[in-house]
């Protein structure tokens, strides 16, 4: 049998009578002992398969370098986790799992964003505080709807909080706001916070949109950056540590407040997400891959209500697919390619409705250039067309509520103005040479947060 371990051996006996008759009488008898037969040698064992070479990352996310440290920044200390589902190292392991099982670190508890720490959770639903039935840990909800902030009581059990969220370069996506709100309690409960760093997956290199007005600041601008800023979390969290105002708590507070970055290695600041090397893990159920992160700079805020445009192509291509809730498609098609958009095209694609099968159709968003995309003017194109279609100006007549939280996703009172003024007049290109310009002295002084070249 192929690969058994028995053997068998033949022996040959060989017995030989020889009868002498002879008259004499005499008769004699001889036998020849048998020979062992040679034992079947075992079968040759196969060489075992070498192992696969291990996968080289060009970047080591922060959880990695602290592992790669020995966790020195939390060892020995009662740390919890500020987290969420995209929070893995760089071979996908849940930063919660990593932490778990450090030696001589003690997690001892966790807290929750929006969408809760698996993802789990709708958009915009708040939740209270929790036992996670995984780990056995509590869940501090900070997203209950009152505050976003850690409280004492929620603090009261740990030496440090660590923050390891991936965030998307975009200014209203919160979970940047989620951090900055945990720096505020903690420096205020004389709490440490440890912030391990991820890319910004548009890069370091791209800035781009309006600048937060003083005025608008909310957990869907919390910090008075362009629309998309540039820096990385760990970056902001130290702009917000070193710079007065940003943070909403006295000064003597902010700079008795302990703030430790973990570094990234590995990055610079020309990478986008792709030339990372690691998977892109949703952030949230609209950004499952990096074409939506890309997408959401680039449509969230043209589709924002009052606009009649909506994101997305049935169920599928969130942010990146364009349709409209009256006008055709090819008519919009039509006025979007007349307008030349730089590093931008726009093709018609048709989709199924995954909940009933029907078919849907729309528009994509291409980009044709990434050195000469500017990532938010579509936006503010899409709210122009939005007038001149819709042959009103829904702007000027929306809702106090839709154009409250309007006017705080773009960031500027002016601009929002002016759109509701003018309508389909406006003049956009002026807007956006304002914009670049103060981009360019935001990027300048923004410079001395920088981890990464």
């Amino acid at each position: 049998m192929p690969g058994g371990k028995s053997r068998f051996a033949v022996a040959r006996a060989l017995p030989l009578f020889a009868s002498l008759l002879a008259f004499c009488g005499c008769s004699g008898c001889h036998s020849t002992a048998p020979k062992p037969a040679p034992a079947v040698p075992p079968p040759v064992a196969k060489p075992a398969p070498p192992p696969p070479p291990e996968r080289i990352f060009p970047v080591m996310l922060g959880i990695d370098a602290l592992e790669a440290d020995g966790f020195a920044a939390v060892k020995g200390k009662r740390i919890g986790l500020l987290t969420h589902p995209a929070a893995v190292n760089r071979r996908g392991v849940s930063t919660i799992e990593v932490l778990r099982h450090a030696p001589g670190v003690q997690l001892v508890a966790l807290y929750a964003v929006e969408h809760g720490i698996y993802g789990d959770i709708p958009a915009g639903k708040n939740f209270g505080d929790q036992v996670d039935k995984r780990t056995g840990l509590p869940v501090f909800s900070l997203y209950t709807g009152k505050s976003h902030r850690p409280s004492k009581e929620q603090l009261k059990s740990i030496d440090a909080l660590v923050v390891d969220l991936q965030d998307i370069g975009t200014r209203s996506y919160t979970f940047i706001s989620a951090m900055k709100e945990a720096m505020e309690g903690c420096f205020e409960n004389g709490k440490e916070i440890v912030v391990l760093d991820r890319p910004n997956p548009l890069g370091g290199l791209k800035v781009d949109g309006p600048l937060l007005d003083a005025a608008l600041v909310s957990y869907v601008g919390a910090f008075r950056v362009p629309y998309v800023h540039g820096l990385t979390i760990g970056e902001l969290a130290r702009m917000a540590a070193a710079a007065p105002g940003v943070l909403t708590i006295p000064d003597a507070v902010r700079t008795r407040g302990k703030l430790v970055v973990v570094p990234m290695r590995g990055w610079t600041r020309s990478m986008r997400w792709p030339d990372t090397g690691l998977a892109w893990v949703a952030t949230s159920p609209k950004i499952p891959d990096f074409s939506a992160v890309e997408g959401y700079p680039m449509t969230g805020l043209g589709c924002e209500p009052p606009s009649g445009f909506r994101s997305g192509v049935g169920e599928q291509f969130p942010f990146r697919g364009l349709s409209h809730l009256t006008i055709r498609s090819e008519i919009v098609e039509k006025e979007l390619r007349t307008l030349n958009i730089p590093g931008v095209q726009i093709r018609r694609i048709a989709a199924p409705n995954a909940k009933n099968g029907s078919g849907a159709t729309g528009l994509f968003v291409e980009i044709s250039d990434w050195d000469a995309w500017r990532p938010t003017e579509l936006n503010f194109w899409l709210m122009k067309l939005t007038c001149k279609l819709e042959g009103r100006n829904p702007y000027a007549t929306a809702k106090l509520n839709d154009k409250s939280l309007f006017t705080r996703l773009v960031g500027s009172s002016a601009f929002v103005k002016d759109l509701a003024t003018k309508g389909k007049n406006i003049d956009l290109e002026t807007w956006f040479s304002t914009w670049r310009e103060q981009a360019k002295v935001y990027q300048e002084q923004s410079r001395k947060y920088w981890l990464y070249w």
